[in-house]
Parts: structure tokens; C-alpha cells; sequence
């Protein structure tokens, strides 16, 4: 079965998911982000069947967060997976769903896994948008604005959000948008 593509979306969330939105797409970056590179570790790992894991390789191959990668003296059938920076890029969304998870998805005994910073030693602070003093905003803390790829529909959502969020529409800017298209 064939899912909804959210191409067409003007919407970066939308569009981000395309790519990554499969859960096993997620815990396959995860895996590799604990140091998992070759495919039966990672069938091991996920207890995933092969035919979905070659599926999610491929297509995270294909949007640019994995490469193939073939160690000297080895054949391409026993190639490695590793992170692109594209990928490595992704490990903020890790942590942050991590965290997230931690605060509401454990069981009685807490976390299973503690981040703490390697240099210090300390845990890691929250991730989220900070605010210029170093503080987690949530989103009744921030105005959006339309940017230079939003187009009148975005932007009238944008006035429509910070109208119902923070009370004002806040400062809709729409130099540089698409007019007249509709998401």
C-alpha cells in the first residue's frame, strides 16, 4: 500500500516526514547513531524483517541520509550504512524525542538511557527552540512568520496560528512568497 506523499505541502514539517516519517526510518538513524553499519546488526537490532529494512535503506539512501560504504578488502554485498551529514543532522530530533519520551513514555523505573555530555560529564540540558537567554520556549513563546518560500495560504495560516496562540497575528511578512497557491 502505497502512503500519502506530503510533497506538495508548503510545510517543512510536512515535508521532512516524507523522508524520515516511517518509525523504522527513525530507529534505523538511531541505530546508527549507536554504531550499528551493517545490515544484519541492524535486523538483529530492530527485529525488522529484511525486506522492510532493504526497503527503508534504500529510501533513506535515496533522500541523502545514509551512504553505502564498502570498507577496503570488502565486496559491495558486505557494504556498511553510515549517516550523511544530512543525517548526522537529524540527532537533535533524536535527543529531542528521546527527552520527550523520558518525561512521557517511561515506565516506573525511568529512563533507560541517560545522556550526558562526554567532556564533562554533565546530562544534557533540554533540546527545543532557546530563547536568547539560553531558555526552552514552548510554542506560546514564539511568533512564526511567513517565509520567503510560504505562499498566501501558508501565510494566512501563520496570522490564523499566532491570532489563536498569542492573541495577535503577529507581523505577516510575505515579501518574497508564492501568491496564490494553495496547500
Amino acid at each position: 500500500m502505497q502512503r500519502k506523499s506530503f510533497n506538495d505541502m508548503n510545510c517543512s514539517i510536512a515535508k521532512a516526514l516524507d523522508q524520515i516519517g516511517e518509525w523504522w526510518s527513525l530507529l534505523i538513524v538511531r541505530e546508527c547513531t549507536l554504531g550499528t553499519t551493517r545490515f544484519d546488526q541492524f535486523q538483529e537490532r530492530l527485529g525488522i524483517a529484511r525486506n522492510i529494512l532493504t526497503n527503508r535503506l534504500k529510501r533513506l539512501i535515496d533522500v541523502g541520509i545514509l551512504e553505502k560504504v564498502v570498507a577496503e578488502g570488502e565486496t559491495e554485498r558486505r557494504a556498511g550504512y553510515r549517516l550523511t551529514p544530512k543525517g548526522e543532522d537529524l540527532y537533535p530530533v533524536l535527543v529531542a524525542l528521546l527527552q520527550w519520551g523520558d518525561k512521557w513514555a517511561t515506565g516506573e523505573n525511568g529512563a533507560p538511557i541517560r545522556l550526558v555530555e562526554h567532556r564533562t560529564g554533565k546530562p544534557l540540558p533540554p533540546v527545543g527552540p532557546l530563547s536568547s537567554e539560553g531558555g526552552v520556549l514552548s510554542f506560546r513563546d514564539v511568533r512564526m512568520e511567513a517565509g520567503p518560500g510560504a505562499t498566501e495560504s501558508t501565510a494566512d495560516v501563520v496570522a490564523a496560528r499566532n491570532l489563536a496562540v498569542l492573541g495577535s497575528d503577529g507581523a505577516r511578512k510575505r515579501s518574497g512568497s508564492k501568491r496564490g497557491s494553495r496547500d
